[in-house]
């Protein structure tokens, strides 16, 4: 089964696999975001291709139709959510993780009147295929790892996301985070 994901494009963008088109590494290579930021960076152009390869994500890149710049990108990848329910037992709960989410700072220099651009792509995009892939499989909730910077946390609230009561959120630190996610805020929404 062919995916087509030209149905979640909208009048002014367009989203793709990081494959799809060959302009794209040329695109990779210019996509730039802040300091605190700099590991999705180096997400995008380092280490990307490798998980696609490998299966472990799958990238997808926001283009501007009008422009053609890379506006932003996110990866995801299948998942669960692990909450302790008693002192002994733990529940797993069938989720797909946004692993990476980063807006092109070219992109907002460029266009300084765009604001929220983050925020439409979760909306348009993430969500939307989010939501097509529960329809094929058992998936309750999509979740991330957020920076530890609380105007991000409160970010990622406006976008739907909570976090857990603050016993349940230790266990998830201890026992299912990943490493490179060693001081990230682990936040969801269910679907």
């Amino acid at each position: 089964m062919i995916v087509e994901f030209s149905v979640y494009d909208t009048p002014a963008f367009s989203v793709e696999h990081l494959f799809e088109s060959p302009e794209n590494q040329i695109l990779i290579e210019k996509f730039n975001v802040s300091n605190d930021a700099l590991g999705l960076e180096v997400y995008l152009k380092k280490q990307s291709v490798v998980d696609e390869t490998n299966k472990m994500s799958r990238t997808y890149l926001v283009k501007d139709k009008v422009t053609g710049e890379l506006v932003g990108y996110f990866s995801l990848k299948t998942g669960l959510i692990t909450l302790q329910v008693f002192e002994d037992a733990f529940e797993s709960i069938p989720a797909i993780e946004l692993a990476n989410f980063a807006v092109n700072d070219a992109y907002r220099r460029n266009h300084p009147g765009i604001k929220r651009i983050g925020y439409y792509i979760f909306l348009s995009f993430v969500r939307p295929l989010a939501e097509s892939v529960g329809k094929l499989i058992g998936v309750n909730a999509l979740y991330i790892y957020a920076l530890p910077q609380e105007k991000l946390i409160q970010h990622y609230t406006t976008m739907g996301f909570s976090r857990l009561p603050p016993e349940q959120e230790a266990f998830v630190q201890n026992h299912v985070k990943p490493k490179y996610d060693e001081n990230c805020i682990f936040m969801y929404q269910t679907l």
